[in-house]
C-alpha cells in the first residue's frame, strides 16, 4: 500500500493505502459494472446510524452464521469460506478496487450467491452493525505499516478492538494472520490486553500452523514461497 499517499496529520487515519492499481482488465471491467452493483452493500458512510444494518437481511437467503473479514485482498480466502459453507453469508470489506474484481470473478466462477462486498472503510461498516450480528471475523495479512510512525494506521487499535468486541456474539471468533513478526506482537499484547478476547492457543502448532478450515491467500502463499514464517491466531469473544 502507498504510505506517500496518506496524510500523517490525519486525526484519523485510514488503515488502507491507494484505492486503485493498474486498470483493470475487459472481464474484470465488465464485472464491475454489472455484478458489483448486485452484491455491493450500500449506504453506510462515515455517519452511518449505529446499528443500522441488517447483516442477515443483505442476502436473498437468511444465512445460518453471518462472517465477516476486513481487507480480502484478491478474495481467495473469502471465496473459499463461502463455497466451503454455502449456508452462511460472508461479507468482504476491501476498498482497492482491483481486489474488488478479484473477487467479483471468484463469485462470477464458483456461482457464489452468499458473498456481499463493501467496497470502502470498513469502520463505517462496522459502526453499522448492530450489536452482537457477526459469528466470525477474518483480518488476515493486513498492511503491517511497518514504520513506526505508520503504526497508528494499523488496524489492530483499542477503539476498533471495541467495535469488534460489540458486533461480534459471545462464542465467536476473530482470526487474524501476519508474515510480520513485529505486527504479530504488536496484534497479540493489543488483543490480550482487551477484557472481551481470549486467546485460543494451547501450543506451538496453533499458531504456527494455518487451520484445515483456513483458506491459504494470495499474499500468504508470496510470503511462504520467500520463506518468510507466518503466524495464525485465533481469538473468542468471551463475556456477553
Amino acid at each position: 500500500m502507498n504510505a506517500s499517499a496518506m496524510n500523517t496529520d490525519d486525526p484519523h487515519p485510514k488503515f488502507y493505502g491507494r484505492r486503485k492499481g493498474h486498470p483493470l482488465r475487459a472481464r474484470a471491467g465488465q464485472l464491475v459494472d454489472d455484478l458489483l452493483p448486485r452484491v455491493e452493500i450500500q449506504g453506510p458512510g462515515a455517519d452511518a446510524a449505529p446499528g443500522s444494518l441488517d447483516p442477515a437481511g443483505l442476502f436473498d437467503v437468511s444465512p445460518r452464521e453471518v462472517w465477516l473479514e476486513i481487507g480480502f485482498g484478491k478474495g481467495e480466502h473469502l471465496a473459499g469460506q463461502a463455497a466451503s459453507n454455502r449456508d452462511v453469508g460472508l461479507i468482504g470489506c476491501e476498498p482497492f478496487i482491483n481486489g474488488v474484481a478479484g473477487l467479483l470473478m471468484e463469485i462470477e466462477d464458483r456461482d457464489l450467491r452468499n458473498v456481499r462486498i463493501y467496497a470502502d472503510d470498513a469502520r463505517h461498516l462496522l459502526k453499522a452493525l448492530p450489536d452482537q450480528s457477526i459469528d466470525r471475523l477474518f483480518l488476515l495479512f493486513a498492511d503491517p505499516w511497518p514504520k513506526t510512525r505508520h503504526h497508528k494506521r494499523r488496524f489492530v487499535q483499542p477503539d476498533n478492538l471495541d467495535e469488534l468486541a460489540r458486533v461480534l456474539k459471545p462464542g465467536a471468533e476473530f482470526r487474524f494472520a501476519t508474515d510480520h513478526m513485529g505486527y504479530c506482537r504488536w496484534a497479540l499484547a493489543h488483543v490480550m490486553n482487551h477484557p472481551a478476547f481470549e486467546w485460543l492457543a494451547e501450543g506451538p502448532e496453533d499458531w504456527r500452523v494455518r487451520p484445515d478450515d483456513w483458506q491459504e491467500t494470495r499474499y500468504e502463499h508470496k510470503a511462504l514461497g520467500q520463506g518468510k514464517r507466518c503466524v495464525y491466531l485465533r481469538f473468542r469473544r468471551v463475556g456477553g
